[in-house]
């Protein structure tokens, strides 16, 4: 679980660009979940912005949830994995595999 503040750049459904601070909740070198106002579709592209480092990273929604009245949960993957988009250390793919 990794709680931080990411920029959404997407379209809505009037085809219009938007720009929307969300929370994540959890995440990985594949993706993460993260809840925000705007809702957003299934296989919608969008690009994600982490403002602790300044870098991009093109998205693809799987899965959209409400959260309450006003918040949706929004699961996403990046088109390419990249480990080092949020800020920890994941463990190795082998890890814990027995030799």
């Amino acid at each position: 679980m990794l709680r931080m503040s990411v920029m959404v750049l997407a379209e809505n459904e009037e085809r219009r660009q938007i720009q929307e601070e969300a929370k994540t909740q959890v995440v990985n070198a594949h993706g993460g979940l993260m809840q925000m106002r705007s809702h957003l579709h299934v296989g919608q592209s969008f690009l994600l912005n982490n403002p602790q480092t300044g870098r991009d990273i093109d998205c693809r929604v799987v899965r959209v949830e409400e959260s309450g009245m006003e918040f949706y949960n929004v699961a996403f993957e990046f088109d390419r994995p990249d480990p080092k988009f949020w800020p920890v250390t994941f463990p190795p793919m082998d890890w814990g595999l027995p030799s």
